[in-house]
């Protein structure tokens, strides 16, 4: 039942939709600008911004992540608000790692590898954040306190096109409000609390690699598993 409901033509408009880059990023501004009002939680010290340099791969021209900094001499505490537009430190947009995402549950693999190409994804890419959406999201404390809110419950085993159903993100300002569900785990506190799991679930073998075709995968670079522990791949 859910494949009938994901289309290619709405996952491609969304990609190719610049107001939808453009909102995302007014919405991550609105954020921060209302972390910085509220200031340090740490010493109640006025925020400044302190942006750093975040260009996502797939389209976005993206060129910072919006970041402040504590202002008092002794604290310096950095505070990097939630964001819609970067799931924590992956090197694609975040729409991006939830669309194609998504479509690999509803689409057919010559359709999915037609538009991976297109955004210039690795397949051995795509099978990681597969792999991640339905191990390391689903055992998170964040999805295991927030499933409770939807009734009847989404289907584990088809994340995150389950998730994609139940907004209906067929429409922009639903994408938006998935976004927004999942802006939480962005934060780097947030996000080094998947990473650390992440890092106890490695594969020990990456499919398509030397020795597959006895089906023995070998271990990939060790700056891939650096990566992947990281979270940024």
């Amino acid at each position: 039942m859910l494949k009938n409901r994901v289309g290619e033509s709405w996952c491609q408009n969304h990609l190719a939709d610049q107001q939808v880059y453009q909102l995302l990023e007014g919405v991550d501004a609105e954020s921060t600008e209302k972390v910085r009002q509220q200031g340090c939680v740490h010493c109640g010290g006025k925020l400044h911004r302190s942006d750093y340099d975040r260009k996502p791969r797939g389209g976005p021209q993206w060129e910072v992540r919006f970041s402040l900094c504590c202002a008092k001499e002794g604290c310096r505490r950095r505070h990097t608000p939630p964001s819609v537009r970067f799931l924590g430190r992956r090197v694609y947009a975040g729409l991006i790692v939830v669309l194609m995402s998504a479509m690999i549950h509803g689409l057919k693999p010559e359709r999915v590898r037609r538009l991976r190409e297109v955004l210039g994804i690795d397949r051995r890419t795509l099978h990681r954040w597969r792999q991640w959406w339905l191990g390391i999201f689903v055992e998170s404390s964040f999805w295991k306190e927030a499933r409770a809110r939807f009734m009847p419950p989404l289907c584990q085993k088809t994340m995150p096109l389950s998730l994609c159903v139940s907004f209906e993100v067929e429409r922009r300002d639903r994408l938006l409000e998935l976004l927004k569900f999942l802006a939480p785990i962005t934060t780097p506190t947030a996000w080094k609390e998947l990473v650390m799991w992440g890092s106890l679930q490695l594969p020990q073998r990456m499919p398509g690699d030397r020795g597959a075709e006895r089906g023995v995968e070998p271990w990939p670079h060790h700056r891939t598993v650096e990566k992947i522990k990281l979270g940024i791949l």
